[in-house]
């Protein structure tokens, strides 16, 4: 099932999503200082390509808190607001509600990508 929901999801967003992603790692990856920022985009455009079966881990780090600040200034604002839009037409039918909630994921972890983790759904635990 996971497969067949990462198939449909690719065709309906998951691609421009992944776009998206990758197009913020290559400008950050630009300098050297904003290479580590790059490489996080990069592991993120992978989770937008195929969100289902996966979920995402947070944990704290003041390191993290202040690269999210200057994340979201720069480049999260953007990607969350395109992640909102199409979860919010995705929800607009009943078939749409589990690809609205991708999307809302990705919106989340646009807004504070450092200091997550991508985990497979089946081995996290609470």
């Amino acid at each position: 099932m996971k497969l067949l929901g990462n198939l449909i999801w690719l065709i309906f967003g998951g691609l421009v999503g992944a776009l998206g992603w990758f197009l913020a790692g290559l400008l950050w990856s630009i300098t050297i200082i904003g290479i580590p920022i790059g490489v996080q985009c990069f592991k993120l455009a992978g989770l937008s390509l195929w969100p289902f079966g996966k979920e995402v881990v947070y944990s704290d780090s003041s390191v993290s808190l202040l690269i999210n600040i200057i994340w979201l200034i720069i480049s999260g604002l953007p990607l969350a607001l395109a992640h909102i839009a199409s979860g919010i037409v995705l929800c607009l039918t009943i078939i749409g509600i589990p690809f609205g909630k991708q999307s809302f994921k990705l919106a989340k972890l646009a807004l504070m990508p450092f200091g997550a983790r991508v985990v497979s759904a089946d081995s996290w635990r609470y």
